[in-house]
């Protein structure tokens, strides 16, 4: 019998219920319950999510100022042995795209160094890259709007590089060749290529591999004791082992060579040394408050379009307050970590295995410790249904899309090209529709809609319209 199997599922709701923490009126919050009662309901909260078959095993830490609320392992590290998560939260994970923000702190620190300009061209300081003509900030590859198409989202080239021994430069001449999916500035899509561009720019100016910078300015400095760079084939104790769910259980992850996903998504650590980090970088041992103040604030597009995104770091409000967050995904591990500023809260959990995402769990510990989730307000719509009805098209991570906008009486129905059934829109306040989990946002001019904007974690999607 597998583990996994023996694995019996227990829903957030019954786990809290058992508290007596939930009520028919919602979920409460840390100002009405005692310390002990709040620890054990975050405790539960985590249970419930590692009681799924296709979690392996997962790391939590949850920290309210100087109070160190939850700080332990649940589930396994590795399934064959049967070797438990440690408690004390000291396992090691690869936590993908969290790599992000070191990235973005090494850059920082070297436009203070006065090394780097954000608002130069990149290629004056990676003359190797041929833009075709684009002039291409520094910054706007920090925020995912560079236009460059990321390399992961190229089919096949992945598979192309795994398993040969190139040097990292052979990235640049793979990526340069293909075709920028917008102008710089223009839009933003998730981009792995500017973060691996971003790593061999430190490499060139700092003297450093990407790798021995974190090392030596960031892991060293701060203690980060069980933080490295990733590798498939050194050995370092505590790592956890990932695995990927399969049709009858997880399986071992898929093999993932470190060379590729390098400074997008190629550092491993742990929940401890993940609080140390924010508490370094949110409290001023990073960055000075105006190179902090940088990273944190997100540029708007050259069209004035506002997004939640800045430097390696989603910035946007949550449940009323300002949060500053990002996850991660690579090959058999998921991780997810918030930081409240205005309540001093910072919650991390990393998880070994490719199923549900550990951000449920940090949302529904934020429930506690931060407050419930305010949504927006649904209003009724004044304008003119007609104007936004159309097809719009353009690219979207991965691909390229077609969304189709129709109406029905005093509905607006939406969907991609092809779907079986288009589902309803609903209004909601500044200007924001929503329909299931996606939102988007017209751009109405002369009566009628000339692109949609898609909206959806560090991406904004330009749409444009199909006459």
């Amino acid at each position: 019998m597998s583990m996994s199997s023996r694995r019996r599922p227990v829903t957030r709701a019954l786990a809290l219920a058992a508290l007596g923490v939930l009520t028919g009126s919602g979920t409460a919050s840390a100002q009405d319950m005692d310390r002990a009662t709040l620890v054990a309901a975050l405790d539960s909260v985590a249970r419930a999510h590692v009681a799924s078959d296709n979690v392996a095993g997962m790391s939590v830490a949850v920290v309210q100022g100087s109070d160190t609320l939850l700080m332990r392992g649940y589930g396994h590290v590795d399934l064959e042995w049967e070797v438990v998560t440690p408690e004390d939260g000291s396992a090691t994970y690869e936590i993908g795209s969290i790599t992000k923000q070191f990235t973005a702190a090494a850059i920082m620190q070297l436009v203070e160094e006065g090394k780097l300009d954000l608002d130069t061209d990149f290629t004056e300081y990676l003359p190797a890259f041929d833009a075709a003509g684009h002039t291409v900030p520094l910054r706007r590859l920090l925020d995912h709007t560079s236009g460059i198409k990321s390399y992961t989202a190229v089919r096949g080239l992945m598979e192309t590089l795994f398993g040969r021994d190139v040097p990292p430069d052979t990235m640049v001449s793979l990526v340069e060749a293909i075709p920028f999916e917008f102008e710089p500035g223009t839009a933003q899509i998730y981009n792995n290529s500017a973060y691996f561009l971003l790593g061999l720019i430190i490499r060139d100016v700092s003297g450093m591999s990407y790798e021995d910078y974190v090392e030596t300015n960031f892991f060293e400095k701060l203690g980060m004791d069980s933080s490295h760079y990733c590798s498939e084939r050194e050995i370092h104790p505590g790592t956890a082992h990932g695995y990927s769910p399969g049709p009858d259980g997880l399986l071992h992850k898929e093999f993932m060579d470190h060379q590729w996903p390098y400074a997008a998504g190629s550092l491993c650590s742990s929940v401890g040394d993940l609080i140390r980090w924010n508490s370094a970088l949110h409290g001023g041992e990073i960055l000075s408050p105006d190179g902090y103040a940088a990273m944190t604030s997100p540029m708007p597009l050259t069209d004035g379009t506002d997004l939640d995104y800045a430097m390696g770091l989603g910035v946007a409000e949550q449940r009323g307050t300002l949060a500053i967050s990002h996850g991660g995904g690579i090959n058999g591990f998921v991780s997810y970590g918030i930081h409240y500023p205005e309540r001093d809260v910072t919650i991390v959990a990393l998880q070994n295995s490719n199923g549900p995402p550990p951000a449920a769990v940090v949302a529904g510990m934020a429930d506690f410790v931060v407050g419930p989730s305010i949504p927006l307000e649904e209003r009724d719509f004044d304008g003119d249904l007609d104007a936004l009805v159309g097809e719009y098209a353009g690219p979207v991570r991965g691909s390229h899309f077609h969304f189709v906008v129709q109406r029905d009486g005093d509905d607006l129905l939406v969907g991609a090209r092809g779907a079986d059934e288009p589902e309803v829109a609903t209004y909601l306040e500044d200007g924001t529709w929503r329909a299931g989990g996606n939102r988007f946002r017209f751009k109405v001019m002369d009566g009628r809609a000339t692109e949609v904007m898609l909206l959806g974690g560090s991406a904004r999607y330009r749409l444009r319209w199909v006459p």
